[in-house]
């Protein structure tokens, strides 16, 4: 039987990615976008249908309704990254930032999973990131979005998997999407944080522009749908075997200060 998945931020970096990687495995894939029609073909994948989301806007969410009843596939990859000191962010852009790294991708699973449940057969997968196991400075409102999205994932996995339905998150490491350049920042002219934070933004997309292939994580996100029993958690990328093993034998924060010195933070 042929399968539906359903790819949020199906236009760029790992959505993209997936996209083609599910059309070409057979899938229906219906891709979403802010504003399909203005895609370049570029920001399409063959076979690929696009449909519009705005995950700010909850009559957009729910206007997927009809379509996520009859998928057997959800991944949550549409993202925004924000950067800046906790003290200096901005309410609204806080409550953005949840609206769309969580709530929406809450409330897009919340429409897929009956449909799921009664076929007895589904996959939600989140797009997380390592940093929510490894919280960076400065990088606390996305790392407090990312662990949130993982958190709903692990508590319902007990929930949905007696009816053949899993969640899972994966957590890719340091990505080369070009995100860097579509990352939100906010911090004041004359913020005393000012030179950690220029340091830590130019290590985070120095490390970015090393990191791993939008196709690499990819193949990771359909390694979990392909699973029988998918696992909770998988991270790729950022030596994430080797970092993740030695997180459980390493004091905390003795991990901290790795995750720090990476990005060019001494204390």
């Amino acid at each position: 039987m042929k399968r539906t998945a359903l790819i949020t931020g199906a236009s760029s970096g790992i959505g993209l990615a997936t996209a083609r990687a599910l059309a070409a495995r057979g899938y229906r894939v219906i891709g979403t976008s802010r504003d399909p029609a203005a895609l370049a073909e570029t920001q399409r994948a063959p076979g690929v249908e696009y449909v519009p989301l705005d995950l700010t806007d909850d009559d957009s969410i729910e206007a997927l309704a009809g379509l996520l009843s009859g998928v057997d596939v959800l991944v949550n990859n549409a993202g925004e990254s924000q950067s800046g000191p906790l003290e200096e962010l901005p309410s609204d852009a806080l409550r953005r930032l949840f609206q769309i790294n969580v709530l929406g991708a809450v409330r897009l699973t919340q429409l897929a999973l009956p449909g799921m449940r009664e076929r007895r057969h589904g996959r939600v997968v989140m797009i997380g990131s390592m940093l929510a196991s490894f919280p960076l400075a400065y990088r606390s409102s996305y790392v407090a979005t990312k662990a949130a999205i993982r958190g709903f994932s692990d508590g319902a996995r007990h929930e949905c998997s007696p009816y053949g339905v899993w969640l899972t998150t994966v957590e890719p490491g340091s990505i080369n999407t070009g995100i860097s350049e579509r990352r939100t920042r906010y911090i004041a002219p004359d913020s005393p944080h000012r030179a950690e934070f220029d340091r830590m933004l130019t290590a985070l997309n120095r490390n970015e522009s090393a990191g791993i292939t939008a196709d690499r994580v990819a193949a990771t996100v359909l390694k979990a749908i392909d699973a029988s029993r998918p696992k909770p958690l998988y991270a790729v990328g950022s030596n994430a075997p080797l970092v993740f093993a030695l997180r459980r034998i390493i004091p905390a924060t003795l991990a901290e200060k790795v995750t720090h010195r990476k990005h060019d933070l001494s204390r």
